[in-house]
């Protein structure tokens, strides 16, 4: 502190325990000053013993943030600072400071289960989607002490709440299109290898992982014909490298109703909701009738209103478009609520939909976009009196194994992007005919899907599971996990995306993007093509990891 006659300059420092973007300090002193000086920013006399400084300047969570001021006062008086608000808080008692926390550890145990630890790395697959967790976070929160309450603003920009659901992947953004997806497979995998989840004391954590999107799709549609399909820009969000629990920048709401819709994004939220009202059905019926009556009205919004959704949602386009269009969520909608209604009416709508759009051709990978595949799957168990079904899941396998690309290593290689997560998928709907479909084609389907979790697992010298086997992934693209624990800056030097060492946080179970085409693959956290993780990566090696736990 400097002092001259009639005025002094001071400054005052404190942490900051949440982030703030434009700073509000009130400073009260014992005695009058005249004004108060502060070159970055406003001041504002509120008496004569209390003055506001403002700025627009944003500080990270654990950041300090200085003040320098100037306080003029009259001739033989000394005003002296007695207490410092900073955005509310108490700046001077000493509460505004960052305590040493208890690292993060796996919290799921080895099980000694054979050459690879399925039941563990099920755990770590369903404990993954803890970290991509949005919103308000439960009491049982798994993954601490690098995640907290974060984007609990989502939704205002509209006047709902539309807290909650999942951060897509390396990003922020929430993406329902994709997020549909995951939450209807997830449910896929706990319906139909049940045993496997139970073997592996993972049945609650999953149901946990599917209710976290499920609640989200719930509040995401507003009205009949209206669902929020997108909260985030993905270009606004990808210029931000730091915490989610630190993000100010403008997260746009968006939707589809009936002078915007969306086919797509209606059909997977309500496959979503169909195949999860199957998993609560018998645990929390009146949550499983919720859900059941507003994917009914989603499928019929989806098929009375068609367009393709990225035409509605136009900046999803950049990021998750439907190349293959809306006729396979048509089709794999009304299975999914065939299956959880029982109404015939469904099977005839997804005949319809395999006529009208020729569902029976075209189908080279399962994913987020393209799902005939999973159709046939799907198909085959609900309706196995029409035979086109199965007949085209056996095309579909033997296309996989005889006729589709493979890695020198052995892994079936279907796109550049997500190579492991594409193989992880079909994997799944390998073991799924192994168990569901022609037992003479059971033990080869078994088999084939074994290796190809097997490469995923370590066969090829290393895992591709953040956390778990032989030098797995430590550089993830992703954000979160990136960055330190506060007070150290994430932000500064843009230190959480380019420092060369490991991410701070052991990303668990996470699946990351894969080889190339030649099994190239380097553990560097720039490289989104193979090393981001994301949440439609986890969904069907989850259900694969559990048909291995039954077949183990």
């Amino acid at each position: 502190m400097t002092e001259t006659q009639n005025q002094y300059d001071g400054n005052i420092t404190s942490e900051t325990l949440i982030p703030i973007n434009g700073l509000d300090f009130v400073i009260t002193f014992d005695s009058p000053v005249n004004s108060l000086s502060y070159w970055e920013g406003g001041v504002e006399k509120i008496d004569d013993t209390h003055f506001r400084i403002t700025n627009q300047n944003f500080y990270e969570t654990g950041s300090y943030v200085s003040v320098h001021f100037q306080a003029h006062y009259d001739e033989g008086t000394r005003p002296n600072v007695v207490s410092v608000s900073l955005n509310g808080q108490e700046a001077c008692d000493g509460s505004l400071q960052w305590t040493t926390v208890t690292p993060f550890t796996n919290p799921c145990a080895a099980t000694g289960m054979g050459k690879y630890d399925y039941s563990q790395v099920l755990c770590m697959s369903i404990l993954f989607y803890e970290a991509q967790r949005s919103g308000h976070l439960p009491e049982d929160q798994r993954v601490t002490p690098w995640r907290w309450d974060s984007a609990l603003d989502d939704g205002s920009d509209v006047g709902h709440d539309l807290t909650g659901g999942y951060y897509d992947a390396g990003d922020h953004v929430k993406f329902g299109f994709p997020m549909a997806y995951t939450a209807t497979v997830l449910a896929w995998g706990l319906i139909d290898f049940a045993e496997g989840y139970e073997k592996a004391g993972q049945t609650e954590y999953g149901r946990a992982a599917v209710k976290w999107a499920t609640d989200y799709f719930l509040k995401a549609h507003t009205a009949e014909y209206e669902l929020y399909g997108q909260v985030g820009s993905g270009d606004i969000d990808h210029r931000f490298w730091g915490r989610p629990e630190d993000m100010h920048m403008e997260r746009p709401s968006m939707k589809i109703d009936r002078s915007a819709p969306g086919t797509e994004l209606a059909c997977e939220t309500a496959a979503a909701l169909a195949a999860a009202s199957i998993v609560f059905k018998d645990v929390d019926s009146a949550y499983a009738a919720e859900m059941l009556d507003v994917a009914k009205e989603l499928y019929a919004f989806g098929d009375e209103y068609r367009l393709a959704y990225h035409e509605s949602i136009t900046d999803a386009g950049n990021f998750y478009r439907s190349w293959s269009g809306y006729g396979d969520e048509l089709l794999w909608g009304a299975l999914w609520l065939y299956r959880a209604t029982e109404d015939a009416t469904y099977l005839t709508k997804a005949q319809a939909a395999w006529d009208e759009f020729t569902l029976d051709e075209g189908a080279l990978q399962f994913s987020w976009d393209d799902k005939k595949a999973g159709a046939y799957a799907l198909g085959s168990l609900v309706d196995p009196s029409n035979t086109i079904y199965e007949e085209a899941l056996k095309a579909f396998l033997s296309y996989l194994k005889t006729e589709a690309q493979y890695t020198p290593g052995g892994l079936v290689y279907l796109d550049a992007w997500g190579s492991n997560r594409h193989a992880a998928n079909v994997a799944f709907l390998s073991l799924f005919a192994a168990k569901y479909g022609d037992p003479a084609d059971a033990a080869a389907n078994t088999e084939w899907a074994t290796g190809q979790l097997g490469y995923i697992l370590g066969d090829f010298g290393h895992s591709f599971v953040v956390g778990y086997g032989v030098d797995p992934p430590t550089r993830p693209h992703h954000r979160s996990s990136s960055c330190p624990i506060p007070p150290q800056s994430c932000l500064k030097d843009n230190w959480g995306q380019n420092q060369p060492g490991p991410n701070p946080h052991t990303l668990y179970g996470a699946l990351v993007g894969g080889p190339d085409g030649n099994d190239g693959y380097t553990d560097v956290r720039t490289d989104y093509q193979h090393n981001e993780v994301a949440c439609d990566y986890n969904a069907a090696f989850s259900g694969a990891l559990a048909a291995m736990v039954e077949v183990s």
